[in-house]
């Protein structure tokens, strides 16, 4: 299972290595904004989005990856406490009754918007934007997709280490 789960694990390590290039890209636009606006008195929708749709991406694509690494906020007054099997059965639970439905959900009620949406693909946000608002609705599906591949890596791990408690 533990091979299983790191090849499941292989697919968001890649989504964060690339996504992680988002945030330096956000910074380097909205510098450049700034300049143009501030400086040179220009200013571009376009540009404006792209920042968004940066910060969409990082977020959106992220998501998996930071469950990879354990680094999603977490309230844990009695779960630091408690043993590793236990643990490992409470984030069970999570997995598959909260984490895994939900984004179930969320992925089944999302796809016909971005069906509908690549059909006719979509454009700006606001005119003068991206063209492209089919892309930034994509990123809801490619979000459900790679938390429920991180989720089973998770679920995976958190069965080993409950069969490993009891032994």
């Amino acid at each position: 299972m533990n091979a299983l789960a790191d090849g499941l694990d292989q697919v968001n390590r890649l989504v964060g290595a690339i996504v992680r290039w988002c945030a330096l890209a956000m910074v380097l636009i909205q510098f450049t904004i700034v300049v143009l606006r501030y400086v040179f008195g220009i200013s571009s929708i376009a540009i404006n989005e792209s920042v968004l749709y940066l910060h969409a991406a990082l977020f959106m694509l992220g998501a998996g990856y930071t469950l990879l690494v354990d680094g999603h906020v977490r309230v844990d007054i009695f779960y630091a406490g408690l043993s590793r099997a236990r643990r490992a059965a409470i984030d069970l639970f999570g997995h598959v009754f909260l984490l895994i439905p939900s984004m179930t959900v969320l992925l089944f009620w999302s796809w016909p918007s971005v069906r509908n949406s690549w059909a006719i693909l979509e454009g700006p946000i606001s005119v003068g934007g991206i063209p492209a608002s089919f892309l930034l609705k994509s990123l809801i599906p490619a979000f459900c997709v790679l938390l429920i591949v991180q989720s089973v890596a998770c679920l995976l791990r958190d069965l080993v280490r409950i069969r490993e408690g009891r032994a």
